[in-house]
């Protein structure tokens, strides 16, 4: 047995003693790690599926195997514990052999995303001090191989370049083919359930990135109550429609999940109907999780008829932004399955509407806490709790949301309380039933003239218009009013565009307030997004700046 234990990870904010003794008392923590998870399963079931995609099936004994093979592998090429290593790769298979690797060992995955480029992964990587990167050769026409090695001429600790190459692919100058590291296992000791187990990114990092780290104790109780809630047993498909080593796609319940179950993970390496609804008849898929726009395309494709057998998809989850209630009535009639809206955060703090809640919470909400030991209160800009029911900003603490972030003490004082508590950033109200309104981002407000506007109430405005297929508010800086509202929106049909005249007859005759009017409509064929499929609103913001829609929004 190769002994390769050391201290993992200074620089993390612990629990306080008191809190983590409870958790530990209650069973919530249960000293497992992510490798003892997968052994048990394993053991339990070898031969039942684990993970599927177009060209690979693998039994819990054949992905146990091949975890602790690369984790030999990787050892010997001088991989420890508590070395950071970016993984970016695609969904695909091994996705999940090379973090079940790295858990093994004790090394720690820091999740970038396929859509990452030099300009995110060097600040990641130095943030991280980061050892090691894990990423495609070629993918989807994109040279992943080359990026790594501008990103390594960059970053001084970062020693090792590995590949997941497709068959026939070329090895690059200064890279290793991760096939090259599939040693027969040997036992490691690898971490206790209290290590730091990966790194994840905070959603809208600026300046340094801000690291997540999450222990095996806290994130496997995340992703064991998200699998209770969410039903999951060893019959579940999940497929991971979005970028796997996103939170969401992860965890809630995610690939994790279905593990957990003893189910099975599928992987589709584009989300769109074309490529993941034939999946979903082939693999037998029963959940998936989508964020809005996705959500939309989906609905609207089955709506157009003549789409593949979905009939083994049961629940379609919908998160990483809110999901306006237009849509939320359309996606259960479109594709005959359970709307789960599914509202939370890498840094903790998961809500969940109940399979078996009444319509109107599951179009209308975004569910409430998954745990009984998650606190929550909703705050002023003060920090006084506001009056029952009122919309305020939400803070939380509890057993699997984080105290603090890696070694960002900056991030730490703007994002967390003295005593402990997240600061979320969303602005939401909490109905007498206990389940979340998310009214949107403290930063998705548009201050017009003193006055201020939900950019999520508008845009649920706007969507009951027929011409408009989609919209997002955009704040646009102002001399006289410091902010004025543009509308960005697709016209459903290209024969009907809305123009700012119409929109604004539109609005009124709704009974809107004449200060949330929009002052500007930019119509767009698409929204551009960012790297797990959500609008991108920061670049919206920034197309108006330079002036890309022809000119800058005038007043109306």
């Amino acid at each position: 047995m190769l002994d390769l234990t050391e201290p993992v990870l200074p620089g993390c904010a612990p629990w306080p003693a008191d809190l983590a003794r409870r958790y530990r008392d209650e069973k919530l923590w249960t000293g497992e790690t992510f490798g003892d998870v997968l052994t048990a399963r394993a053991a339990a079931t070898p031969d039942r599926t684990a993970v599927l995609d177009t060209a690979h099936r693998w039994t819990y004994a054949e992905l146990d195997h091949r975890s602790r093979s690369l984790a030999t592998g990787l050892a010997r090429l001088g991989i420890t514990p508590g070395d950071r290593v970016l993984v970016q790769l695609p969904n695909r298979a091994e996705f999940v052999e090379v973090v079940f690797a790295l858990f093994r060992l004790g090394a720690l995955p820091v999740f970038c995303l396929p859509a990452h480029r030099a300009a995110e992964l060097v600040p990641i990587a130095e943030a991280a001090a980061a050892t090691a990167m894990i990423t495609s050769g070629v993918h989807q026409r994109f040279d992943y191989a080359a990026l790594a090695e501008t990103v390594r001429a960059q970053v001084p600790s970062l020693r090792h370049v590995l590949l997941v190459l497709d068959e026939g692919r070329q090895l690059p100058e200064k890279a290793y083919d991760i096939a090259e590291f599939r040693d027969e296992p040997v036992e490691l000791v690898g971490p206790s359930a209290s290590d730091v187990a990966f790194l994840q990114l905070s959603g809208g990092s600026t300046g340094i990135p801000k690291l997540i780290a999450r222990t095996h104790d806290d994130y496997l109780y995340s992703v064991r109550r998200s699998a209770e809630i969410c039903e999951l047993d060893s019959d579940t498909v999940y497929l991971a429609t979005l970028p796997v080593a996103h939170n969401f796609p992860m965890s809630s319940p995610g690939i994790l999940g279905a593990l957990w179950a003893g189910g099975a993970i599928a992987m589709t390496p584009d989300p769109t109907p074309a490529t993941a609804f034939p999946l979903i008849e082939r693999f037998g898929v029963t959940i998936t999780g989508l964020v809005p726009p996705l959500a939309r395309l989906w609905a609207e494709r089955a709506e157009a008829g003549a789409t593949p057998d979905l009939s083994s998809l049961r629940v379609l989850q919908v998160g990483g932004a809110r999901c306006q209630d237009e849509l939320a009535r359309r996606i259960g009639p479109a594709l005959g399955v359970t709307l789960q809206q599914v509202f939370g955060m890498a840094e903790g703090l998961v809500c969940y509407t109940r399979l078996d809640d009444p319509i109107d919470v599951v179009v209308s909400t975004q569910g409430r806490p998954m745990s009984e030991f998650d606190q929550i209160a909703v705050v002023d800009d003060n920090g006084n709790e506001v009056e029952p029911g009122a919309q305020g900003n939400l803070i939380t603490q509890g057993p699997y949301t984080i105290r603090g972030y890696y070694d960002n003490p900056e991030a730490d004082a703007r994002s967390f309380t003295a005593d402990g508590w997240y600061r979320t950033g969303d602005v939401v109200s909490v109905r007498s039933d206990g389940n979340l309104v998310v009214a949107g981002r403290a930063g998705d407000w548009v201050n017009r003239g003193g006055e201020k506007v939900s950019a999520e109430e508008l845009e649920a405005h706007l969507l009951e218009h027929p011409d408009i297929r989609d919209a997002v508010i955009i704040g646009t800086p102002d001399p006289v009013l410091g902010q004025r509202i543009c509308a960005f929106v697709q016209p459903a049909s290209p024969e009907q565009r809305p123009t700012l005249t119409t929109v604004r007859k539109f609005v009124r005759e709704r009974g809107v307030a004449a200060w949330k009017m929009p002052d500007a409509v930019v119509v767009v064929d698409q929204f551009p997004e960012t790297g797990v499929g959500k609008t991108s609103r920061k670049e919206l913001r920034q197309a108006l700046a330079d002036g890309a829609h022809g000119s800058r929004p005038t007043p109306a």
